[in-house]
């Protein structure tokens, strides 16, 4: 009927709009308060505080008591885990990523492209890395970890650029001594276009070595990238180009089962 027809358009308008107030919160890079969600909403703040409190209710969002600002809840992180719980390339390297944990005692994360840059979505936490945990959603500098650098490397410049300029301004701003320039970058990316890998040490965390390697997809094109990080005391050089092999071995196997061609093994050296 004409009257049932207009009540299902109203409800997924309504859908329509909420999810205009939940994209405001996710590109945020905190707890917003209320006017500011409705001028990045383009909506009357009146309307945008009965959404909100409908998502903290069924904890889509949370309010900071404190504060009264307002910030992604509990059920949108679920949520988020949940659908990158359901891509391919997560559930493919899962095991794989296990038996290399198991075979360097070292943590082992895989590594999704996001809107801010790479973001940690898998991980298999090693044996020394002590108190230094790694945290799934966490957003990983471009210039200084080996993870930045595959990613660099590998997707074009207009994908890289906003968030690349992010980091640069945000290390202007704080006078970081380990922030690259222009010219020790484009080296740094021309050696792990080189080597098919990056490795930093000291960079992310002073005490701890990186080596980290590109997943491809059916069409070559870089899919995830996989990560070994252990302590410099135990990754000595020696071991690091064993870790080198192992991690290319690794990100070689779940390229040729994401259907990728031409995986082979890792060459030495």
């Amino acid at each position: 009927m004409p009257a049932d027809t207009e009540q299902s358009r109203r409800r997924v308008q309504s859908i329509e709009v909420g999810f205009r107030v939940l994209r405001v919160l996710r590109m945020a890079e905190g707890a917003l308060p209320l006017r500011e969600i409705a001028s990045r909403a383009g909506m009357p703040s009146s309307k945008v505080h009965l959404y909100l409190v409908s998502f903290v209710r069924e904890n889509m969002a949370y309010q900071d008591p404190e504060t009264g600002h307002y910030g992604l809840g509990s059920f949108a992180i679920q949520l988020g885990l949940a659908a990158i719980r359901q891509l391919d390339v997560v559930d493919i390297a899962q095991e794989v990523m296990t038996e290399l944990r198991d075979k360097t005692d070292c943590a082992i994360y895989l590594s999704l492209w996001g809107d801010r840059g790479p973001c940690i979505v898998a991980k298999a936490d090693g044996l020394l890395q002590g108190a230094f945990q790694i945290r799934l959603g966490y957003i990983l500098p471009l210039t200084t970890t080996a993870t930045g650098l595959v990613f660099l490397a590998h997707l074009p410049d207009y994908e890289t650029r906003r968030a690349l300029d992010a980091q640069e301004a945000y290390d202007r701003d704080r006078n970081h001594a380990s922030a690259p320039s222009e010219e020790e970058l484009a080296q740094r990316i021309a050696e792990v276009r080189s080597n098919g890998f990056g490795s930093t040490v000291g960079m992310l965390h002073r005490n701890f070595a990186g080596v980290a390697a590109p997943i491809f997809d059916y069409s070559h094109q870089v899919a995830a990238t996989l990560t070994l990080l252990g302590p410099t005391d135990f990754v000595t050089k020696t071991r690091l180009k064993e870790f080198q092999k192992l991690v290319l071995n690794a990100t070689a196997s779940i390229s040729e089962r994401m259907g990728a061609h031409g995986s082979g093994d890792a060459k030495d050296g």
